[in-house]
């Protein structure tokens, strides 16, 4: 498969797409390392973490780079990517203390009881296109530090990064075996979530995908975490401020070209707020500055493939059809010098119905639908009514109003005058409803808890124990 620059749409390279024959090497080869791996005290594979930790540190802008040149977003924006996977690495270097299990003395006479977290084994983690950097640092670093072995299956569209990292890893003194890495399409994600040696499978990509991936894991035994799609909605309240709503509602809707599952696609205008906020926010998104993701001072960078912008003008030209205003058209952008990049502006539409495709679907893509309502409890119920419940935002300056949005909404992600919500590496990140297909949520305590399994043992000495067969119900004596 080849590889492309999208700022340019020259190929960068080719990537080969990995057989079962191959995952099953990389399996066997997470297999061998597992019992070597997992019987390492956790503070020297906490030790082992933190080389590689300041590896990544060392190697950021290389790794930004490589999500530039293969995505398209913007250099800065890709610099934050490899940030927030490096606060996911600092977390999975405390796991000496997430790993401590509980302890009851006495529980019963001269019986003692205590829990453990005990690693799963062999598990893969499968990514997208859009953060190659961030979404696998969501899995790697806490599974490892636990002490599984892991599986990479990241994009096709983007491959460098996974394999840069590799190196790291490798040069931070990891076994062979620890961390693999799959490049594939569909053949390789089957023969992960087939596998009779991978134990658990995390997932983040589009909802159909994550459903299959959930039921197709949990058919063949496995514990499964898929993080679904979106369609994150962002209430602006007739008394909050504008231009900071404005600034909040672009960076959030046009950022890294709307590629985000946190990106704000929706913007609920309660009230007189749109009046208040349209005209600007029209104008600021005309003007937006769109171009090669190396140039820092450009807002947004390409979209990630043709084939992707093709989508994403489609659902354009069905918003058109179903009657919702245009208010802003990107699907002809052009970037002077760089007439073969996979190029758009921002778009936004007004007026759109909750019946409307462009309201529904995730279009992943810099489109922003706005709709009108006339009060707080329209707002919410038109959230709580959607499929997705991945992100949300209320912009207010009413803390009634905020506490209510806070406890009512059904969105597993919340912010108040927060356009990303995206929680930060010890909280754990997961949606509701249709967002998320599994029980627990991404890294985090969660994280720790999807990649080990409870032990509880029960333990107590010959001379405490009375003689005799004990036939009724054991009870606390």
């Amino acid at each position: 498969m080849q590889v492309y620059n999208p700022a340019t749409g020259e190929v960068r390279g080719a990537v080969g797409m990995s057989t079962r024959a191959d995952v099953d090497k990389a399996v066997a080869a997470a297999k061998a390392a597992f019992p070597a791996w997992s019987n390492m005290p956790p503070i020297k594979r906490a030790r082992l973490m933190n080389r590689f930790l300041a590896l990544v540190n060392e190697y950021r802008d290389e790794l930004a780079k490589a999500i530039t040149l293969e995505h398209g977003k913007v250099f800065n924006d890709a610099q934050g990517e490899v940030d927030r996977a490096i606060d996911v690495i600092e977390f999975s270097c405390g796991i000496p203390q997430l790993l401590k299990g509980e302890y009851t003395e006495q529980v019963s006479t001269g019986i003692d009881n205590w829990t453990m977290r005990q690693p799963l084994g062999v598990v893969a983690g499968i990514t997208p296109f859009n953060f190659p950097v961030m979404v696998p640092a969501w899995m790697y670093p806490v599974a490892i530090a636990a002490g599984n072995t892991f599986v990479l299956k990241p994009s096709p569209t983007d491959p460098s990064a996974s394999l840069l990292i590799a190196d790291l890893m490798k040069k931070a003194g990891f076994p062979d075996g620890v961390f693999n890495v799959v490049q594939g399409d569909k053949e390789s994600v089957d023969a992960l979530l087939e596998h009779p040696d991978v134990t658990a499978v995390s997932f983040v990509g589009s909802t159909p995908i994550a459903n299959y991936i959930y039921e197709t894991g949990a058919h063949h035994g496995k514990r499964v975490q898929a993080l679904g799609g979106a369609k994150n909605h962002l209430v602006v309240m007739p008394d909050a401020d504008m231009d900071k709503t404005v600034d909040a509602l672009m960076g959030a809707a046009f950022g890294s070209a709307g590629e985000r599952c946190m990106a704000i696609s929706v913007a609920v205008l309660v009230g007189e707020a749109a009046d208040k906020i349209m005209p600007t926010l029209t104008e600021r998104a005309r003007n937006l500055r769109v171009g090669t993701g190396m140039d820092i001072t450009n807002e947004m960078g390409p979209i990630v493939t043709a084939a992707a912008r093709d989508r994403i003008r489609g659902y354009i030209n069905k918003g058109i059809a179903e009657g919702a205003e245009l208010l802003v058209d990107g699907r002809e952008y052009a970037v002077p010098g760089f007439d073969n990049g996979f190029y758009m502006g921002a778009t936004i539409f007004d007026h759109v119905k909750p019946e409307m495709v462009i309201y529904k679907e995730e279009i992943f893509g810099p489109v922003l639908a706005c709709v009108r309502v006339d009060t707080f409890e329209q707002a919410l119920k038109l959230i709580n009514d959607h499929e997705f419940g991945n992100g949300v935002s209320c912009f207010t300056s009413d803390g009634a109003v905020a506490r209510e949005f806070s406890r009512q909404v059904q969105v597993g992600m919340v912010g108040i005058n927060v356009p990303i919500p995206v929680p930060m590496a010890w909280h754990g990140f997961g949606g509701w409803k249709k967002s998320l297909f599994g029980d627990m949520h991404a890294y985090g305590t969660e994280g720790v808890r999807f990649y080990t399994k409870q032990k509880s043992v029960m333990q107590r000495w010959s001379n405490t124990i009375d003689k005799g067969a004990e036939f009724s119900m054991p009870v606390a004596k």
